[in-house]
């Protein structure tokens, strides 16, 4: 009986949010906030820079798969050509995560706010710590009717 209740608390205590997945998490974020951020500059470019920027980025969206970051910034500046149609982005409800020290989900809800108009939707998005820092990796987006 001991030892089932030592095997718990050494459980208890390695399952604890650890500093190091405290700044996974904060660095996770910063790399949402900068998208935003970019997107609401108008910037698709910088707004891409939270990507991995690879062919094998996947990215999923109104029942199309699109794979690799060129293709993934031209179908971005495709369907945004400019700041009026981009809006002004806003993500909330994010939760992250951590599925090792490397890998990381993030569900949460995105908003446009156009003139006309306030599209909005949610994603999953995987994360990766790369030598560049968090990119995402995979991003599933969807389109609420």
């Amino acid at each position: 009986m001991k030892y089932l209740l030592l095997i718990l608390m050494i459980g208890f205590v390695a399952c604890k949010n650890t500093p190091i997945s405290k700044e996974s998490k904060k660095q996770i974020m910063a790399v949402l906030m900068e998208q935003q951020s970019a997107w609401n500059k108008g910037d698709i470019e910088l707004y891409m820079k939270g990507y991995y920027k690879s062919d094998s980025l996947r990215f999923a969206s109104g029942g199309h798969v699109t794979y690799g970051w060129e293709t993934t910034l031209n179908r971005y500046k495709k369907g945004y050509p400019d700041k009026k149609t981009m809006g002004t982005l806003q993500f909330s409800e994010i939760d992250i995560k951590l599925l090792s020290e490397n890998a990381a989900m993030v569900f949460g809800k995105w908003e446009l706010d156009r003139e006309h108009d306030h599209p909005w939707g949610l994603f999953t998005l995987i994360f990766k710590k790369t030598g560049c820092g968090w990119r995402i990796i995979h991003d599933h987006t969807s389109a609420a009717k």
